[in-house]
């Protein structure tokens, strides 16, 4: 009698398979449902043994059962995931000045470090080695830390559209960063500095920005239908800032093909022996750089823009002092646009160069220094003798922290705590003043009759005094 033999049952339609292939390898077949274009979505693993093929398989299974399991097809590298990232997505949220930024630390740092690993294949090691390689390099923590908050917004947009599983950026902890302490002037250095300034054409910016607190980009960016001379308000509705040349062409890397250098500069180079960073790096083979030779350039240069917050805008007080001092600077100005003529460039700007046209930052930065010099002050940052300075004197007037907060336009009072610093002998006023309230004032010496023999029986007679 033959024997009857039952067919295979059929696998579900999202059951997965796992078998020994000829090759002696463990496989794993996981139906993830359907691609983009309709066909069938089956991911493949393999181990060398069935228990290693099977968790995973059923890891994978788990990411598709919760919905977090990547899209298919090859994952691109770190470096072109990073360039679509800047062009098609940061570039609508960020503002110019920042996505600079973006772009200088991804090509100089991200790319070179970590930019041909695949995104699926990145891990936390790669990320401490680059990071490690960066802080041997001389690279500041702080540096080190701004790469790594570049790099993991990236990740995340990655993992948000399921490009990836986890963010790995998340796994791992930067160098600490040490805040650096500010270092205002004193009111002595303040004056000091303000008296070298007045033999200067642009005594007022020295003025609005030690004594009112205004960023640099903010002072320099003043116009003049932005200042309320009878009300004594500013308007710091722009700033000016100092971008760099995007390509005006269809063609970037034919653009700049005369400028391309793919090979790095010799030891003894003589080429960049004035940069103050070294040579530049290599170009990649794909390089689109070199915007500020493009004949149909944009977007670059001194530019004026919009501040970053809506915080930032709000209307700041004149000091009444310097209201004639504005007027008799206005006053010049228009005595220097009659000799200028022609040449003038109108800005509508409050500060100038001879020709009309907005004061550079970097020089702008140079005078500052100098004025230390002949002010006899220390080096210092420009925000310690301008923003932090402004902060620090109002505080020691006696303004309290949130009109300081107010007047500095800050959106967090923590935040203008950093910028006010205290000072010593204050500090010692204020514990003066506490010792005072806590501790009796030591009473007045007074003449008495002093016992010269101190017997028991005098002790005792003391002692009932006391009582």
């Amino acid at each position: 009698m033959e024997e009857c033999m039952s067919p295979r049952p059929k696998k579900l339609n999202m059951e997965s398979s796992i078998y020994e292939g000829s090759d002696g390898w463990w496989h794993g077949r996981v139906t993830m449902g359907v691609k983009d274009d309709g066909s069938p979505d089956r991911r493949h693993r393999r181990a060398k043994t069935e228990p290693e093929v099977t968790r995973k398989v059923r890891a994978l299974e788990n990411l598709r059962d919760k919905g977090r399991a990547p899209k298919a097809g090859r994952k691109p590298t770190v470096a072109q995931w990073m360039e679509t990232y800047l062009t098609d997505i940061a570039s609508l949220k960020l503002k110019p000045r920042s996505l600079d930024d973006y772009w200088s630390k991804t090509r100089n740092d991200i790319v070179p470090g970590i930019g041909r690993h695949r995104l699926d294949k990145l891990a936390p090691e790669h990320l401490e080695k680059m990071y490690r390689v960066m802080l041997d390099e001389g690279h500041a923590p702080s540096h080190v830390l701004k790469v790594h908050r570049i790099l993991s917004r990236a990740l995340k947009i990655a993992h948000r559209r399921r490009m990836i599983v986890e963010n790995v950026a998340t796994l791992v902890d930067p160098p600490t960063v040490d805040e650096t302490e500010a270092n205002p002037f004193t009111t002595d250095e303040a004056k000091a500095f303000l008296q070298a300034a007045a033999k200067r054409p642009n005594f007022m910016r020295w003025c609005v920005g030690v004594g009112m607190g205004l960023r640099q980009g903010e002072t320099l960016g003043l116009r003049w239908p932005y200042v309320d001379l009878e009300g004594e308000l500013f308007h710091p509705q722009w700033q000016l800032q100092r971008l760099t040349w995007r390509h005006g062409c269809k063609e970037p890397h034919a653009c700049g093909a005369r400028l391309h250098r793919f090979e790095p500069c010799p030891p003894d180079c003589t080429t960049h022996k004035n940069y103050t960073r070294g040579c530049p790096q290599p170009c990649t083979k794909t390089c689109t750089r070199h915007a500020s030779a493009c004949p149909e350039r944009k977007g670059g240069g001194l530019v004026f823009t919009r501040p970053k917050t809506k915080k930032s805008t709000n209307p700041v007080p004149i000091p009444p002092p310097f209201v004639p001092y504005l007027r008799e600077h206005k006053a010049l100005q228009e005595e220097m646009r009659a000799a200028a003529g022609e040449e003038w460039e109108e800005h509508k700007a409050v500060f100038t160069r001879p020709d009309g046209r907005p004061l550079d930052p970097r020089a702008d930065w140079e005078e500052f220094k100098d004025l230390l010099k002949e002010a006899g002050i220390d080096d210092r940052r420009l925000y310690d003798g301008s923003r932090h300075t402004a902060g620090t004197i109002l505080n020691e007037l006696g303004v309290d922290m949130p009109t300081i907060m107010e007047i500095l336009r800050h959106t967090q009072i923590s935040q203008t705590r950093r910028y006010v610093k205290g000072r010593s002998h204050l500090s010692k006023d204020a514990m003066r003043r506490m010792g005072d309230a806590f501790m009796p004032q030591p009473e007045p010496a007074i003449e008495t009759t002093i016992e010269t023999m101190d017997s028991r029986a005098a002790r005792a007679r003391r002692r009932r005094r006391l009582r």
